[in-house]
């Protein structure tokens, strides 16, 4: 493996990121010169100049094997959420190495979860850089550098490649160079729309553009302290519930579906499935909250079950309500939309609908192979026929994300928190969900949570945003042929 060439491509993303950066100062300058201005400035020019000295001594080359294109995007990840680390370190605040580091890898693995306890105090600047890092985050690190590098050939077809899990390119019915345009028109699309109709519902230019930026990457960041409950207005909830929603989706499907083609949302079972799901659980959340008395009607209570449900399950993270005190019964329904997520080829993490209906199917079967040994049965989902072997990714996928929860919970435990905090906070990092329940619940951060566990909770997050086995391989890379 050629390392000069990994770091010449990584160098690549880094002036990407540092170019965003830098239209980051530039909102702080419009915005009076905010104290954010020179830190991003200074952020910028030094992510710059670590990505420039690879393309300096490194030549081009428009050939590189799998294995370069996997240590590519997996450096890629990592570099971004160190470089990230930069504008908040110089700012100051609240952000030490490790909370600086827990905002940087929330942001770009889209998990929404923060350590500030007061988001309000930040410069604009600095906010943008959050929404901005999330953004770029949603769509993927690598998929939008690929957008402004020059013409690659087979690299651009290999990168992308890497980037996108097996399970999000089933859907796909295009070239592989047609996919980096369509998650382009349907992300940029998407987070236009979202900015005029939340400007429309009475959001300002600044917080619209934000929180549109922040529902189509699924990450919930907000620019207020309590998200969306500040506003308390019905018709932002209603407009977030459907950009959470669509997020959720699988993008070449609306693609599809948008430009009038045969296979689109309306033919998926896995989007029948998801929707399903979003209606049945929101519904059944809601008759237990106004059973509860905890709203007065069910029509609120409808209101508040729904968004709360959609953010988890597309997972969002953003906020209506303190489901803190929401049932028990909610809460359970809660954890399960944070675990099982929204579906393969959108900005969502988690085990994925898409893997949640193979499984299903699988344990259907197993019931019919027993009353029936001799009998041959094959799996189609949406229409593709599933090999044995993606069947046994899928079950292994599965056992490594609750093994993973498992080892997660037990570490915070052994850090003293408590159990509903520290299985939460697994739940959500590993699933880039975002908001958990006990001391990180819904209106909380995790401020308080000691530094081991911020760690660790990073290290899910990218774990999560990676597919787990995208990171553990990398640790393994040499013993590739």
């Amino acid at each position: 493996m050629r390392i000069d060439v990994v770091l010449r491509y990584v160098g690549s993303v880094m002036l990407f990121i540092a170019l965003f950066m830098l239209l980051s100062a530039v909102i702080s300058y419009v915005s009076g010169v905010d104290s954010s201005f020179y830190p991003l400035l200074l952020s910028s020019l030094l992510t710059a100049l670590l990505g420039v000295f690879p393309l300096i001594f490194v030549e081009k080359t428009e050939q590189i094997t799998t294995k370069e294109g996997f240590c590519i995007v997996v450096g890629s990840w990592l570099v971004a959420c160190v470089v990230g680390m930069f504008p908040y370190l110089i700012w100051g605040g609240e952000f030490s190495l490790v909370n600086a580091w827990f905002e940087s890898v929330s942001g770009f693995t889209t998990t929404g979860s923060s350590i500030l306890t007061d988001v309000e105090v930040l410069p604009r600047g600095l906010q943008f850089w959050r929404f901005s890092s999330t953004w770029i985050g949603g769509m993927g690190v690598v998929m939008f550098a690929l957008l402004v590098l020059p013409s690659l050939g087979r690299s651009k077809m290999t990168l992308s490649n890497v980037e996108l899990s097996s399970m999000a390119k089933d859907n796909y019915r295009y070239r592989t160079q047609m996919i980096v345009q369509i998650l382009l028109v349907v992300y940029v699309g998407l987070t236009a729309v979202a900015t005029l109709l939340l400007k429309m519902a009475g959001m300002n230019w600044f917080d619209a553009l934000c929180h549109a930026m922040s529902a189509c990457a699924t990450s919930g960041f907000s620019t207020k302290n309590s998200s969306i409950l500040f506003y308390n207005s019905p018709a932002i909830d209603t407009i977030l519930i459907l950009v959470m929603a669509i997020a959720g989706l699988h993008f070449g499907l609306i693609y599809a579906t948008v430009t009038g083609k045969r296979s689109n949302l309306f033919r998926s079972e896995v989007t029948r499935f998801y929707v399903g799901m979003l209606l049945f659980c929101s519904l059944a959340i809601a008759v237990s909250l106004y059973a509860a008395e905890l709203y007065p009607t069910l029509g609120a209570s409808f209101r508040h079950a729904c968004f709360q449900f959609v953010s988890v399950a597309s997972t969002t993270g953003f906020a209506t309500a303190d489901s803190n005190t929401w049932t028990s019964f909610a809460i359970i329904m809660l954890m399960f939309g944070s675990i099982v997520c929204a579906c393969a080829g959108s900005t969502a993490g988690g085990i994925k609908v898409n893997r949640l209906v193979l499984a299903l199917k699988m344990m259907r079967a197993q019931l019919r192979q027993q009353q029936h040994p001799n009998a041959v049965i094959r799996f189609k989902l949406d229409g593709v026929m599933q090999e044995r072997e993606t069947l046994h990714a899928v079950m292994t996928f599965i056992f490594a994300y609750l093994m993973l929860l498992l080892i997660g919970t037990v570490f915070s435990t052994a850090c003293g928190v408590d159990l509903l905090t520290s299985f939460s906070s697994s739940v959500a990092s590993l699933g880039n969900v975002g908001p958990g329940f006990g001391e990180v619940g819904s209106l909380d951060n995790y401020s308080g949570l000691p530094a081991a566990v911020k760690v660790s909770n990073t290290l899910l997050m990218l774990l999560g945003r990676l597919e787990i086995f995208g990171l553990i391989q990398w640790f393994f890379i040499r013993w590739w042929r």
